[in-house]
């Protein structure tokens, strides 16, 4: 027992000596070709000099980032995240100036920006060195896995025999995509579980086919009223976005307090990189949080001091965030001059937003989840955003995209293997939220957003350039034809008394909603009628429009279509009319949408091609998602085999609360009954 401490104690002197042997010899090179970083006087020293200064170098550098850096790494969780990429390599290039400095006898000296690129190749050397060195020594590897994962996990006896899970997000994954991914070759991991030990079943989201209500509803069982990505609320005159801490925050308060349950991870459960925590103790990046003053472990941007804490985490994944930025700029400009269609302004700071969403926060939340499996956790999700923020921008099926599901196979290969060496075995699946949808924009198809088509529906001025198209002119037809009175060139012009009722008109994906503040209550078609008599004939017959839900007096909700199309919600099973393109289950999902108490006045859907499945983005998005048609309804779910059938002989997986259930069905199988029991039907009939 005593020899093979000795053992593994001679072991790691043995590696941290050949690291530092590594890193003298990278500092030496790079002394050699770099013109402003030099290891001796100009008069010239001896070589010997030179290697122990070298040495002594690299050896105090090496010291300084592992005791001085996780106590600047506290100070950068003060610094917004988009920053956190370049002050890394200051901060990094600082260190090793103050390591030249620490041996008196030697003349050492590097130009500040010079001093940068030095520490950033000694970081990724002695990382890269250190991990070749581990390799074959599975204690070694063990112990690095330690360091990279989250190092405020539980230390105590061995984990229980029970298996954990895994819930792993692959935000904005549609089924056909993963399939389709797995048979090209690009995600060779999930391919390889397809074969052998897991199962793939398609779910059906809810309308609003976006994370905000899919999580919500897979990590606390309720995502009722929540009609869209965004949305404008009577009662408090408040927008409600999905992704706003404050709105993340409020929107879980009350799905708990409607469900009386804390969520999917209450019991010893870990949230990572989500917009709801799911009731989980262990929280990191969590958005719902992010607001709130908590404790340490639990504030939302702790799990980056767990990761930045580590020098080299900190420099590999800073190098990465560049290299992505620019990687951002070329594919871009390639599509400008390629003049590929359709296309998206893709400037200003998306390129550093993309980088954030691809490297920052793939590297933290996926460390973090490793971190959480050494710590033998019950039940760990995790929302990987890479692949939704790219497809956004270049398609869903783009070879940008492509290259980040590589990415992401490779993030679940190396939490796979992290699982082999946890104290308990690991059950993992994987799923998505929602899909995407391809199509152009609304705007560049017509000229016009549909803001703009809904003012000139109600006969409210529009930019000069929105009337003069085809869209813009036909509204401004219908608002004469309907008010049976010429409207005036030089814009139209509106009674006194209607002027405070300006719609505000919001996207989420292909989903448009248009609400009228000043009214207290959901409108009615009739009443809509009475003030803007153009208004839903405009946006009904529009080609750009697939359909409308408004309330009504008589009927109590219809579906408005083209050419007149009026279908009372009770009668949508018989006469789907305008919602046939859209597929099975849109008269329910649009018929459990106008039950919420925040449902828009009018609800948009855009026009749906079923051959080719594009929508039209009411945002500037060329792979949309928050509305119904397309591939943006059919995420997936990718289970182990051992687990149970996730629904019947027969049934669709339908809604993401749903999905909860089914989860929730998982724990309980693994764990017993520390899972709590959750009553509501586990399936819904196709």
């Amino acid at each position: 027992m005593r020899g093979g401490r000795w053992r593994k104690v001679a072991s790691q002197v043995g590696r941290s000596a050949t690291v530092w042997a590594v890193s003298t010899v990278t500092m030496l090179v790079l002394a050699g070709i770099l013109p402003d970083f030099r290891l001796q006087s100009p008069d010239g020293e001896s070589a010997t000099h030179i290697a122990v200064t070298a040495a002594v170098g690299a050896g105090a550098f090496g010291l300084l980032s592992a005791l001085a850096w996780p106590l600047l790494v506290r100070l950068l969780l003060l610094v917004p995240a988009l920053v956190l990429g370049l002050l890394v390599f200051v901060l990094n290039g600082s260190l090793l100036l103050v390591a030249l400095r620490l041996n008196p006898a030697s003349s050492a000296e590097a130009a500040p920006e010079t001093a940068v690129v030095v520490a950033a190749v000694m970081s990724a050397v002695a990382s890269a060195t250190g991990a070749a060195l581990a390799v074959r020594d599975d204690d070694a590897y063990r112990r690095r896995l330690y360091r990279l994962s989250d190092r405020r996990r539980r230390r105590g006896p061995a984990g229980p025999s029970t298996p954990g899970t895994v819930f792993l997000q692959l935000d904005g994954v549609g089924h056909d995509v993963l399939v389709a991914a797995a048979e090209k070759g690009l995600m060779p991991t999930v391919a390889r579980w397809l074969e052998s030990t897991h199962r793939l079943t398609p779910w059906r989201t809810d309308w609003s086919s976006q994370t905000g209500a899919s999580q919500l509803g897979i990590l606390h069982g309720s995502n009722h009223d929540i009609p869209a990505f965004r949305w404008y609320e009577k009662d408090t005159r408040e927008v409600m976005v999905c992704n706003r801490p404050t709105s993340a925050a409020e929107l879980q308060r009350r799905a708990v307090e409607r469900t009386g349950d804390g969520g999917l991870l209450s019991a010893d459960g870990a949230s990572r990189g989500n917009l709801f925590s799911g009731g989980a103790d262990e929280q990191a990046l969590v958005l719902s949080i992010a607001t709130r003053r908590r404790g340490r472990e639990n504030r939302s941007r702790a799990g980056y001091f767990a990761y930045f804490s580590d020098p080299a985490n900190a420099v590999r994944t800073a190098m990465s965030f560049v290299a992505e930025v620019g990687r951002e700029i070329g594919q871009s400009t390639r599509s400008r001059f390629r003049k590929q269609r359709p296309r998206v302004a893709r400037g200003g700071l998306y390129p550093l937003v993309r980088a954030f969403a691809t490297v920052v926060e793939r590297d933290v939340v996926v460390a973090a989840v490793m971190g959480d499996l050494l710590a033998g956790r019950t039940a760990v999700y995790a929302d990987l955003v890479a692949y939704d923020e790219v497809a956004h921008h270049s398609g869903p099926m783009s070879r940008d995209a492509e290259k980040v599901l590589e990415r992401l196979d490779r993030a679940l290969a190396l939490i796979a293997n992290v699982a082999e060496h946890a104290p308990r075995p690991y059950r993992i699946v994987v799923l998505s939220d929602h899909g995407q949808s391809p199509g152009e924009t609304f705007r560049s198809r017509y000229g016009l957003g549909l803001g703009e088509l809904v003012r000139a529906g109600c006969g409210l001025p529009v930019p000069r350039k929105a009337r003069r198209t085809r869209s813009g002119a036909e509204a401004r037809a219908a608002v004469r034809a309907a008010l049976r009175r010429p409207v005036e060139a030089g814009g139209e012009q509106q009674h006194p008394a209607r002027r405070r009722s300006e719609p505000l008109v919001l996207a989420s994906g292909n989903l448009g909603l248009v609400s009228f503040p000043d009214v207290p209550h959901r409108m009615s078609k009739e009443e809509i009628d009475a003030r803007h008599p153009a208004l839903l004939t405009t946006l009904a017959n529009h080609p750009g429009v697939g359909f409308l839900l408004v309330r009504s007096e008589e009927h109590g909700g219809v579906v408005l279509g083209a050419q007149g199309a009026e279908i009372p919600l009770d009668a949508l099973d018989d006469k789907s009319g305008p919602l046939a393109v859209f597929g099975p289950g849109a008269a329910d999902a649009v018929r459990r949408t106008h039950s919420f108490a925040h449902t828009a006045d009018i609800m948009v859907n855009s026009s749906h091609d079923p051959a080719d499945g594009e929508v039209l983005a009411f945002e500037e998005q060329i792979g949309s998602h928050g509305g119904l048609g397309g591939a943006q309804g059919r995420p997936f779910l990718l289970s182990p085999l051992a687990l149970s059938e996730p629904v019947g002989d027969g049934l669709d997986l339908v809604g993401a609360e749903q999905v909860h259930h089914v989860l929730r069905r998982w724990l309980r199988e693994s764990n017993g009954p520390q899972v709590p029991l959750n009553t509501e039907p586990e399936e819904r009939a196709a």
